[in-house]
């Protein structure tokens, strides 16, 4: 009776009176893409990270095959929202050979690190669904296939609106982040962050002012 009471109490604290909540956690994705809670896609150990300032590369390709055969050692292939993609981490300057590149997100605010881990996160959140409070021990990049996003933090609140929509966090500040507009956000979230380190913990040592849930109303009022 305790542990049911202790997890029912673990789960009103991260209820947001919103619509839904949904948390990026260590759930491997499955096959189908429903609206829900985010889902690990991939993960990939880096030992190393490019000299210079770093960036997210997202590419598509027509078949499985061809993306691995144009990755680099910083790159990981998954296939989502009916595509086949191509995530690396390089230089800004770097593109693979073949496929069509859709978009570069950056430069990552990386912090010095023995190694690192890419954590590469899928999600489709019906307007309103927010991610429970929570801080990483990297830098996260949003970026949408489809959809409006919302990011609130202490400073304030960061939007993005539409089809290929990006915004990106450094490491430490409490974020909530939810999926605004009248459509569904289906997109990816990358943590780079320390191997040795969780990539998230839930915090509840700040309250969001409500910004982003404002921005959903007006939404819904247009």
């Amino acid at each position: 009776m305790r542990t049911m009471l202790g997890a029912l109490a673990a789960l009103t604290a991260v209820a947001w009176p919103v619509t839904a909540s949904a948390q990026a956690t260590a759930r491997p994705c499955e096959a189908t893409e429903r609206a829900g809670p985010a889902c690990l896609l991939a993960r990939k150990q880096l030992p190393i990270l490019p000299a210079g300032k770093v960036y997210w590369h997202l590419d598509r390709f027509a078949s499985k095959d061809a993306a691995e055969k144009a990755a680099a050692a910083t790159s990981i292939v998954s296939e989502a929202f009916g595509s086949v993609w191509l995530f690396t981490i390089a230089d800004a300057g770097w593109r693979p050979h073949g496929g069509k590149h859709v978009s570069t997100v950056g430069p990552l605010p990386i912090a010095p690190a023995a190694s690192y881990a890419a954590e590469y996160i899928r999600s489709v959140f019906d307007p309103g669904t927010t991610a429970p409070l929570h801080v990483h021990s990297g830098p996260e990049a949003f970026f949408a296939v489809e959809g409006d996003t919302c990011l609130e933090t202490p400073d304030g609140v960061r939007i993005g609106r539409g089809a290929g929509n990006q915004l990106m966090i450094e490491a430490g500040p409490p974020m909530l982040l939810m999926a605004i507009g009248k459509v569904p956000r289906k997109g990816f979230a990358l943590i780079l962050h320390d191997a040795d380190q969780p990539p998230t913990t839930l915090t509840h040592a700040w309250h969001p002012a409500g910004l982003c849930a404002q921005q959903l109303s007006a939404d819904r009022a247009r």
